[in-house]
Formats: C-alpha cells, sequence, structure tokens
C-alpha cells in the first residue's frame, strides 16, 4: 500500500519511509528490534516515522505489532496509524484484542475498512461489533454490501457460510473461453483474487470448475464445459469449518464451491481461509488438551480465571478420588515409608504414557484417520507399546528401588505395578478419546481429566496393593 500523502505531512512521511530498516520484518513477523524502536518513536512522539513504517507492511505483520505492544501504546498506535493501515488488519488482530482495536474507529472509518475487504473479513469483523455498533456500520456500508453481510450473519460462526467470501466468477457452460476473458476485461464485478471459475447450469448449481491457468492455454473458441474439471466437490453452506479444512486436505483443493439447501451456488472457500481454520482449530485442541477453553493471552485475568476454574475444580474432584485410594492403605504406607516415596513414581510414568497414546488418538481423531474399522488395531497396538516400554523401564525402577532401600521385593512390587499402569494408561488413552467421541463429547476437553484419575486410581491401588500383599 502507498504512502498517503498531504501537503502537511508527505515529505515527512516519505523522509521517514527511507529511514526504515530492511530487517523491520523477517520471514517471521515482526522482530524484536523494530518492536522496540516503535516502542521509542510512540514514546517520542514521532507520528510521521510510525506513519510512514505501518503503510507498507503486511496485515498480518501490522497486527503482530499491535499484540506485541502493552494497552496504552497500542492505542497510541492504532489512533495514529489506523488510516494508513491495510484494512485487513482488523481482521488479522486477535479476536481477544479486536475490540480494543476497533473501539479507535468511528463507524465512518470502519465502513470504509470494511468495504474494502472481501465479504468473509468484512463478517468477521462485523461479528464482533455490538449490535448498536454494528448497525451504524452496516448503514453507511453501500447496499449491496450490507445485504451480503447481514446474510453472511445468519450463519453459523464456524460453518463454511461464514467462511466463504460471496465474490466470485461464475459463467454459463456455453460461454466459449473467449467469452470468459472477454467478460473478465470489462466486468467490474470480477472478484480482485481469484482461482478457478465456476461454470453453472441456468439454475446457477455449479457443474465444474475451470482452473485460471487452464483458461489462459486453452484457444478463444474452446468451450468452457469442454475443457472443465467436473470432479467438483460442493460444500453445504452449513459445513462445520473443521470438516471443511478435511474435504481440502485430503483432495488438495484450492478453492471449494459453496451451495445452498437448493444446490445453488452462493459463495466460495480458498485455501488461505482454511490455513487460518487448521491453525485455529490445531491451537483449540492444543488449549482443551491443558482443560483450557481457548487461548486466553490477551484476555482480562478475572476472565482468564473464570475460564480455567470449571476445569481445576473437575482436577480437584478426580484428585480426591485418588487420594481415598491411598486412604485405604494407610497402615500399609505407615508400616513401610519407602512406599510414599516410591508412589509418584508409579502414577507420574502412568500419566506420561497415557499422555503419549492421548495426544495420537485426539489427532488421529480431529483428522478423520481413525475409524471404526482400525480404532481396535490402533488400541492393541498402543496396549502393545506400553506393555514393552513399561516392561523395560520397570526392569529400571524395580533396580534403583531394590538398591535405595535394600529390598528387592520392594522392588518387584514396583516393577509389576508400573507394568500395569502403563498397559493401562496405553488401554484407557486410546479407549476414553474414541468413547467420548461416540456420545458425542470433544475428546480434546475431557480425556485429560479421565486419563490423569484412570492412571492415578490404578496406579496407587496396584503398588499399594501388591505391597499390602506381598511385602506385610
Amino acid at each position: 500500500m502507498a504512502v498517503e500523502e498531504n501537503p502537511a505531512t508527505g515529505a515527512d512521511e516519505s523522509a521517514a519511509l527511507q529511514q526504515i530498516s530492511s530487517e523491520s520484518v523477517d520471514r517471521e513477523g515482526v522482530t524484536s528490534g523494530f518492536i522496540g524502536e516503535v516502542v521509542e518513536r510512540l514514546d517520542a512522539g514521532d507520528e510521521a516515522w510510525l506513519r510512514a513504517s505501518v503503510s507498507d507492511m503486511w496485515a498480518a505483520d501490522i497486527a503482530d505489532l499491535f499484540e506485541a505492544l502493552d494497552p496504552e501504546r497500542r492505542d497510541s498506535l492504532v489512533a495514529t496509524v489506523k488510516d494508513v493501515v491495510d484494512p485487513e488488519t482488523f481482521a488479522e488482530v486477535d479476536e481477544d484484542l479486536r475490540e480494543a482495536v476497533l473501539e479507535h474507529l468511528e463507524p465512518e472509518e470502519l465502513a470504509t475498512a470494511v468495504s474494502a475487504l472481501d465479504t468473509d473479513d468484512a463478517i468477521e469483523i462485523i461479528a464482533d461489533l455490538d449490535e448498536v455498533e454494528r448497525e451504524e456500520v452496516l448503514a453507511r456500508l453501500p447496499e449491496a454490501d450490507s445485504v451480503l453481510i447481514r446474510r453472511g450473519l445468519e450463519y453459523e460462526e464456524e460453518s463454511a457460510g461464514r467462511l466463504m467470501q460471496r465474490e466470485l466468477l461464475a459463467i454459463p457452460a456455453f460461454w466459449t473461453v473467449g467469452d470468459a476473458i472477454d467478460f473478465m476485461r470489462s466486468s467490474p464485478d470480477v472478484p480482485d483474487d481469484f482461482y478457478d471459475i465456476f461454470i453453472v447450469d441456468p439454475r446457477h448449481r455449479p457443474l465444474g470448475a475451470l482452473p485460471l491457468s487452464r483458461l489462459l492455454k486453452s484457444r478463444r473458441g474452446v468451450h468452457v464445459q469442454d475443457i472443465m474439471s467436473t470432479d467438483l466437490t460442493p460444500v453445504p453452506v452449513d459445513m462445520d469449518q473443521e470438516a471443511l479444512a478435511n474435504v481440502f486436505r485430503r483432495q488438495d483443493l484450492v478453492s471449494a464451491p459453496v451451495v445452498d439447501s437448493r444446490g445453488c451456488l452462493i459463495g466460495v472457500v480458498t485455501i488461505d481461509d482454511i490455513v487460518d481454520v487448521i491453525d485455529e482449530e490445531h491451537e483449540e485442541d492444543v488449549m482443551r488438551l491443558g482443560g483450557l477453553s481457548g487461548d486466553d493471552l490477551y484476555r482480562a485475568a478475572f476472565q482468564t480465571m473464570k475460564s480455567r476454574f470449571p476445569w481445576l475444580l473437575i482436577n480437584l474432584i478426580t484428585a480426591v478420588l485418588a487420594s481415598l485410594v491411598i486412604s485405604i492403605f494407610d497402615a500399609t504406607i505407615q508400616e513401610i515409608v519407602a512406599l510414599a516415596v516410591l508412589m509418584p513414581i508409579v502414577a507420574s510414568m502412568g500419566g506420561n504414557a497415557g499422555t503419549q497414546t492421548l495426544t495420537v488418538v485426539v489427532r488421529a481423531l480431529s483428522t478423520r484417520e481413525l475409524s471404526r474399522s482400525n480404532a481396535v488395531r490402533l488400541i492393541g497396538k498402543e496396549v502393545l507399546v506400553a506393555a514393552v516400554n513399561g516392561a523395560v523401564l520397570a526392569v529400571i525402577a524395580g533396580i534403583m528401588a531394590g538398591i535405595w532401600f535394600s529390598d528387592l521385593v520392594l522392588g518387584l512390587v514396583i516393577a509389576v505395578a508400573m507394568i500395569g499402569n502403563l498397559i493401562s494408561a496405553g488401554f484407557f488413552g486410546a479407549v476414553i478419546p474414541v468413547f467420548l467421541e461416540r456420545i458425542k463429547v470433544d475428546p480434546a476437553i475431557a480425556s485429560t481429566v479421565l486419563l490423569t484419575t484412570v492412571t492415578d486410581v490404578f496406579g496407587f491401588f496396584a503398588f499399594l496393593g501388591l505391597a499390602a500383599v506381598v511385602l506385610l
């Protein structure tokens, strides 16, 4: 994006632009050195340098810069550069920060930014506004844009309808290559960026797709229906974005047409949006495995506390169950104090082994690689792996415990208990997420808590129970 110049600041901004280091942004985003320089310029009030700096940056890099600053400096930077940044910046900003960033834009300014975006990005921004602000912005948009955004907001948040953009190129099957090229050159409604041309029937139902590369290599007189790809994958407008990402991954798609309940073409999803979905779903799964509802890096402390507390409470309840098992054998522990020293080893090894299996299975479920046909084989494999690892580790732990406490029988007890706990960890680490998936509970959320409970209870019971029978 070119630097906007005006009589008062144009010369200063052009001069400042020449001072910007070429190393301010690397392949992974803004550098720490550049962020530090931005902080210094903000503190010095050097608005010309700041405006010149961000005007040529990628939207994602500007968003990263906003996110890297403390709230006070971020507010100052947004207020300074809001009219020269790429409008896509506001869609790239983390959703937990977006409201704070958009507060600095007047409805007219926000409407101008939204009107420059594809409909999917525009909807993402408008959806984060409260009802009053939303209506103020929509009222300032061109009627056609306002109608499209309102329709998009009617779809579920994580569906193909929300993800799709309305800007696409659809032509009838009887057109020739020359007709298509002439239309693209003359029509003001052709999207700025697109990958495929969709061929539709009179009812606007997709018949095929024609990649731009194939169009340009074909002669003008060739009919598009003779060179289009018919192995098209229309996706329903209500398809979940995770399932849609899986379609793209399996079929190596660059774009996919979106159809309504009548099968009519209403939009297109492109690979750049799917990359964001994959990143979002991956982050979500990782957070849920840790008992978190989402990325709360930018949330207020009280909101973060509320989101984490429920799972900590559940963990407390399950920890009590493990403690109840220990209390059953309190006399045994008082008789043999070494058991209290060795108990954490058994529980910890079972928990870690189960988490390894759990991670593999949850990922396989999310990518649709695990199904009923191969679930039994996977469970059997994980049990076998856990048994072999348990046997090797049991020998090591048994020898160490026997030497440590000069009691070979005690070493044998912990070895047997460890083998049993690792086998149970491998089994339940595979079974629990599969079971939760079957009963329509997200395995990424609940699996960790359940698995920890199982491995702790089984590990303590096996170890202390064997000790009570063998050693007393």
